[in-house]
């Protein structure tokens, strides 16, 4: 069990420990934490519940899932993560996907009419943030549109990866790289907004990002299972849906 699981997990435990807490634990993956914020806000003005919001990549949260974590559902930013769980037993439903997510190449400095993804192998850009592939979709995205126009080999060298979707930002923002893979829902965010320039990834470059939601396994006894599904429900609603059209996501209602 790492170090960083391990804190969240006492954190977690402590919290309840005067007595039972109803608050309903949402593992959220990064791209969706500021999408999250104001659902969260919405949801809780509605029902009266609690939410509390746990952010992270889509592959370290599934670990911590695996590993015992008491959240009581999972946001992911793939669908390949969700399937996961419920293969082994995690959910007795299978995931949904809430959504299509957007890919943008992000920078501080470079102005949108210079920003290019041929840009990326020149030597303006020395570095190059993009989320881990190993354990952040839009890594993978990233890496696919790097393949499609033959820049993975020419940039190989240049590519800083950040633990999640919010560090590579931070990486951005901050100036350490030059340029950037990351979500349009992050650079929508108002905590993100005037920080550099972005341009969208054609679509057509990666694969659908199809984010998939999934309501963890409750005990029939436990007082959280009800209201856990009441949030899941939220999260494909109109309202719910909605906020994520805010964020540049592609609703999966109409």
């Amino acid at each position: 069990m790492n170090f960083r699981y391990f804190t969240l997990l006492i954190t977690l435990l402590a919290a309840g420990c005067s007595q039972p807490s109803e608050k309903i634990i949402v593992a959220t993956a990064a791209n969706v934490q500021y999408v999250m914020k104001e659902i969260k806000t919405k949801f809780e003005k509605e029902s009266g519940k609690e939410i509390q919001i746990v952010v992270g990549s889509s592959g370290n949260l599934t670990t911590q899932i695996r590993e015992g974590a008491p959240f009581d559902v999972f946001v992911s930013a793939d669908t390949k993560y969700p399937e996961e769980i419920f293969k082994n037993g995690g959910s007795e439903e299978k995931p949904k996907v809430y959504a299509l997510g957007s890919l943008v190449l992000w920078s501080k400095n470079i102005p949108q009419a210079e920003l290019n993804l041929a840009l990326l192998a020149s030597a303006k850009v020395k570095k190059i943030a993009i989320p881990n592939p190993k354990t952040a979709p839009y890594g993978v995205a990233a890496m696919e549109v790097l393949q499609s126009q033959n820049l993975a080999g020419k940039t190989e060298s240049k590519l800083v990866y950040g633990e999640s979707i919010a560090q590579t930002a931070q990486y951005i923002v901050s100036g350490s790289a030059e340029a950037g893979f990351n979500a349009l829902a992050i650079v929508l965010a108002p905590e993100m907004k005037g920080k550099g320039h972005y341009i969208a990834i054609d679509p057509k470059l990666h694969k659908p990002i199809q984010q998939a939601a999934i309501l963890l396994k409750h005990s029939d006894s436990s007082p959280k299972k009800e209201s856990s599904r009441q949030f899941y429900d939220f999260l494909y609603s109109k309202k719910g849906q909605a906020i994520l059209v805010k964020y540049g996501y592609k609703p999966m209602i109409e």
